[in-house]
Formats: C-alpha cells, structure tokens, sequence
C-alpha cells in the first residue's frame, strides 16, 4: 500500500513507535492522521495529527476513536494498533498483571478490529497493523505477561489476515527486538542481543513491508533465522532460551 492520500489511525500514538509512525505517515502523503493515546487528556490538533484521549484496553474509547477519524475524514484507510506496556515477572506476576496485558495486548487488537475491519472488507481495501513484537514469534525471559500476551498479539493479526485478506484487507505483524523507547531499559536485556534500533529505523521496514503488503516486519532480520531455528528444531531452541534465561534472569 503506498500511504499517499490514505487516512490512518495511530494507537500509542504519543511517543516511541506511534509517534514515529504518525511522523512518518505524514512524510509518505497521508491526507489525514489520528493519534489515540492514554496521556492525551483532551481532543484536539497537534503536530502529529489529530489527538484523541483513548484508552485500548476498553472497547467504548477505540470505537469513540474510529467514530472521531470518520467524522473528520470519511474512513479509515490505515489502522496501526500499536499500544503496548512491559512489565518484569514470572509466574508470580499478580493477575491484574495477567489481565492488563492480555487486554492491551490481545483485546485491544481486536476491539479495533472490530470497528473497522468490516468496513475495510467492504470497500475491498484497508490496512491492519499489530504491533506484537519478536517476543510474539520467539518469547521473552524477562517477562511471562508479555511473552504470553505478544503471542496472542500474533495470532489475533494472523486470524484477521487468514478471514479478511481475500476480501481486501492487508494486514501486517510488526515483531521488533530492541527499540529505543520509553520501554527501552538498561542494555535492553535479552531484547538487546542483536542490537538495538531506533524508530526511524523501524518505521523504515515498515514502510517497506507495507509496500510489499508482507505480514511480518522484521527490523531485525535475526529473527527470522531464530523463528526458522525453532520450527526446525523446537527442544534446541527450548534449550538455547534456558540459556537466556540463565543470563538474564538467574536466581530470579
């Protein structure tokens, strides 16, 4: 998809990879842009684009925030569903933990899903993107709600791919390691392995993978050598993450 004259809506909009994403859309010709974010406190016109107070994790505030793009513009054209929070711990993260990330990480895909890709579907065209993360395709050491939750991330966009893409809709699974972000922390620990990149760095595969209407983005190309490791080999694979986690979170 080439994002010259589309209309798009951003969910983390207001910094990292959403805000990246909204400066780079409007660099490639989107004629309009809608920003969703937890920290807007009220609507109205930034540099960016158009902000809107939104909250992912419930369903009313991203209907609210696709009823807003379509007052403005007509449509959605683009809707990258990209909010995301981190959080260390293992099994005995508390369930308010659990559930947090599920809902911003699962539930908040397909909320947005809900509102607007049916509508894509019927004008035969529209893009969806999920932001999951390697952590998605391979898991994470450090954190057992994000690893869970970013596979879900993956699979809720995989679905959306397999029932809408013969009817138009383009759908994309971005899947970075480290990012220099607000969620960037330290040496970026196990996500750091293979490098860390910036967000311009990201949003420029993104633009390609969208050009190329491709599901995965890979800014760091390593991982597909990892995905491809792990479906060859699944207990080689399972012992070289013990290691990881050995290293990363030993005696924790």
């Amino acid at each position: 998809m080439d994002l010259k004259g589309k209309i798009a809506v951003i969910t983390g909009a207001a910094s990292g990879i959403g805000k990246a994403a909204a400066l780079r859309f409007r660099q490639e010709g989107a004629a309009g842009i809608v920003l969703g974010d937890l920290s807007y406190r009220k609507s109205e016109e930034t540099a960016e684009g158009f902000a809107v107070p939104c909250d992912v994790s419930k369903e009313a505030d991203l209907q609210r925030l696709v009823r807003e793009a379509e007052a403005r513009f007509g449509r959605v054209d683009v809707f990258f569903s990209n909010a995301g929070i981190f959080q260390e711990g293992g099994l005995e993260a508390p369930d308010a933990d659990w559930e947090r990330n599920w809902k911003i990480h699962v539930m908040a895909h397909v909320y947005a899903a809900r509102a607007v890709v049916e509508k894509m579907a019927v004008r035969g065209s529209g893009y969806f993107i999920v932001t999951a993360s390697a952590a998605g395709l391979l898991n994470i050491v450090e954190s057992a709600t994000y690893g869970v939750t970013k596979r879900g991330s993956v699979a809720i966009a995989e679905w959306i791919a397999i029932a809408y893409g013969r009817r138009g809709v383009r759908v994309s699974c971005l899947c970075p390691q480290g990012v220099l972000t607000n969620m960037f922390r330290g040496d970026g620990g196990s996500a750091g392995v293979d490098g860390v990149l910036t967000t311009d760095d990201v949003m420029e595969e993104l633009i390609k993978t969208m050009r190329e209407e491709r599901f995965l983005v890979l800014p760091h190309p390593k991982v597909l050598d990892y995905l491809r490791g792990k479906s060859t080999d699944y207990d080689r694979w399972l012992g070289g993450m013990q290691k990881l986690f050995l290293r990363h979170r030993g005696g924790k």
